[in-house]
């Protein structure tokens, strides 16, 4: 070890005798110092050096002290130690927000100055530290929205962190001269360009059942609509455009979704970017769907045959037996578990080959993909 990379790596913590024994000064980490003294034994072995902290390098390190002690017991020299130290107390702070250093005064007044600006009534949130705010909007049609944003301690120096429940990336332009109200005017802007397909997503949430998901936020752009008892169609809407004909996926048994898939073939050259998705769908598929006003959304409710449930966890039956007389519907994850527990069963790559548990009729399941 050299006095040089010691100054280089910890220049606040310096030798108190010429024997290069005794250390006293701070560490620093993301900006915060710390007061540390450290006494090494005439060998300078750290194996057997001891470490004084102060009280808030204490409260930081409790639950660390274990590694500490590791630390000193393998490290070749005290500059490595330091690096080491350094990077737990790294950790440490990830854990203990209280302890990361506060920013200056200068960063509370810039804030509040901004807020004024901006206006009180469009926050809806703000933490105890000042630095998770959560501002909302409202675009032309109505609809509320919120946006998180996260300050760094050199705010506005540091671009903040933005997320919001919007279907595509929100990226806010950002320079050291920027303010909350440019922030809330650009998130302002992009809700304006997303108006549409919000308007195409109501549409369908009001005037036909949807069964998928549950519970639909503003960034979801999927919707699995009811069409008859275990039929139904998932349709993929584009935010960046949304009146063009959607990715399609007709769920049920073969012998109802056949047709439907050859009308939806056949007359996709129907298809009217100027008119209503919804409308649209009906002239493709030849169609009306049942809608909160005609029918009861129980009608499409139907209960696995294997669980005895609708939904399991976020998932609801999606695989139907092929035939007619039985048309039982199952989750996916529940039909292949029991596929595969009967010895009659086959697998081909990812598909289970078997009998359906009602009717005993041949039906297969793909294998249910692994939990993210």
């Amino acid at each position: 070890m050299t006095q040089c990379s010691l100054i280089k790596e910890c220049p606040l913590l310096l030798p108190l005798n010429k024997e290069n024994t005794v250390y006293d000064g701070f560490i620093t980490v993301q900006e915060k110092d710390y007061r540390l003294r450290i006494l090494l034994p005439p060998d300078h072995q750290l194996k057997r050096a001891r470490v004084h902290c102060c009280w808030q390098l204490k409260h930081l390190l409790r639950g660390y002290g274990h590694i500490v002690k590791q630390r000193l017991q393998h490290s070749a020299d005290l500059v490595s130690f330091i690096l080491e130290l350094k990077t737990v107390l790294e950790v440490a702070l990830k854990s203990h927000p209280e302890c990361r250093s506060i920013p200056p005064p200068q960063y509370y007044s810039q804030l509040i100055s901004e807020m004024e600006a901006l206006g009180w009534d469009k926050l809806l949130f703000i933490d105890n530290e000042f630095h998770t705010l959560r501002l909302k909007a409202e675009d032309s049609s109505g609809r509320e929205h919120a946006v998180t944003v996260k300050l760094k301690p050199k705010h506005p120096a540091e671009a903040p962190e933005c997320t919001a429940d919007l279907p595509v990336p929100l990226a806010i332009d950002w320079t050291p001269q920027s303010s909350l109200g440019q922030l809330h005017a650009q998130f302002l802007q992009l809700l304006e360009l997303l108006a549409e397909f919000w308007e195409v997503l109501d549409e369908i949430d009001s005037k036909t059942w949807v069964l998928e998901p549950e519970k639909p936020s503003r960034a979801d752009t999927m919707r699995r609509i009811a069409i008859g008892n275990n039929v139904s169609i998932k349709v993929e809407v584009d935010p960046a455009h949304p009146k063009m004909l959607p990715e399609c996926c007709l769920l049920g048994a073969d012998h109802v979704v056949t047709p439907l898939r050859n009308k939806l073939n056949g007359n996709m050259h129907l298809w009217n970017p100027d008119c209503d998705v919804l409308q649209n769908l009906r002239d493709v598929l030849e169609i009306e769907f049942p809608s909160p006003a005609t029918h009861e959304k129980s009608s499409f409710s139907v209960e696995c045959g294997i669980c005895y449930s609708y939904r399991l966890e976020a998932a609801i039956p999606d695989q139907v037996c092929n035939d007619p007389r039985c048309g039982q519907p199952f989750h996916q994850a529940c039909l292949y578990e029991w596929l595969r527990g009967l010895p009659s069963s086959r697998q081909s790559f990812n598909i289970v080959f078997g009998e359906c548990p009602y009717c005993s009729k041949p039906i297969t399941v793909k294998m249910a993909p692994p939990k993210p």
